[in-house]
């Protein structure tokens, strides 16, 4: 209210005489549950009023969305951000935009005021599928980065001067010229406003909640240790003992070759002398 806003009780409320409704939330869970049911925007806002969601949610979210919209007489784009904290702060975001041109046109002045960079992607849900690439580009280059850091701090090197010469070639990004001074003085906790009231679930715990019981470094809890799959042995050969010789059936017996008939002995003769 001091910087110029209305303050309302409810979604119905603030939404209720709106001509354009922007959301930005964490996820489509999120999304659905201010869009959604008897007390969302769907049910509340005005014919022929625009919904920009913000937010970095799936495209197929952003789909259903507009779907659900059209039949209650609402125009909705997806316009997810890139650029960080310090991008909405000095209003140079890049923004994504799904949805029809009419409807991206109305909405263009609106996107002026929060980013440089305002490009129209392609229908519904596109916006979205823009930003998921985003996501896997800035990931892959802050571990790049990281990895250089570690690298440059092992091997002895000014890391102050090799990120400034890093960032005037090839190498350069916005993510290493946002982020230079955190490598530079270690500094990698999210500078966020501390949260107010005690249903802040990463601040503060349920009443009755136990803290979990501190282990040995490298341990597992014994509840993780007994679901721990077995590990797989290297199979074996069984040999078959020999049966013994009682036991081998006539048929399996091994017989030699018959013994020859003894052979007859000449007779032998008496002769009396005289």
């Amino acid at each position: 209210a001091a910087a110029g806003g209305t303050p309302a009780a409810s979604i119905a409320e603030a939404v209720a005489e709106a001509d354009v409704i922007i959301t930005m939330v964490p996820a489509s869970p999120q999304v659905e549950a201010v869009a959604y049911g008897p007390d969302g925007i769907l049910d509340h806002a005005r014919r022929g009023a625009l919904l920009i969601d913000m937010s970095s949610i799936t495209p197929q979210t952003s789909v259903d969305l507009a779907a659900a919209a059209a039949e209650r007489g609402l125009r909705v784009l997806d316009a997810p951000v890139s650029g960080g904290e310090a991008g909405a702060i000095e209003a140079v975001l890049s923004i994504m935009v799904g949805g029809a041109q009419e409807d991206f046109d109305a909405a263009y002045p609106l996107f002026e005021a929060l980013g440089t960079t305002i490009v129209r992607c392609g229908p519904h849900g596109a916006g979205q599928t823009v930003k998921a690439a985003n996501q896997l580009i800035v990931a892959v280059n802050l571990q790049a980065c990281a990895e250089a850091v570690v690298f440059l701090e092992k091997s002895g090197v000014d890391l102050t001067a090799a990120l400034e010469v890093l960032g005037g070639g090839l190498a350069g990004s916005t993510v290493l010229a946002r982020k230079k001074t955190n490598f530079l003085t270690r500094d990698f906790i999210p500078h966020r406003p501390a949260p107010q009231g005690h249903g802040h679930r990463h601040r503060r715990r349920p009443h009755g909640r136990r803290r979990p019981a501190r282990r040995h470094p490298g341990r597992l809890p014994a509840r993780t240790r007994r679901r721990q799959p077995r590990p797989l042995r290297p199979p074996t050969r069984r040999r078959t003992p020999l049966r013994p010789h009682h036991r081998l059936s006539p048929a399996r017996t091994v017989r030699g070759p018959p013994e020859p008939p003894p052979r007859p002995q000449p007779a032998t003769v008496a002769r009396a002398h005289p």
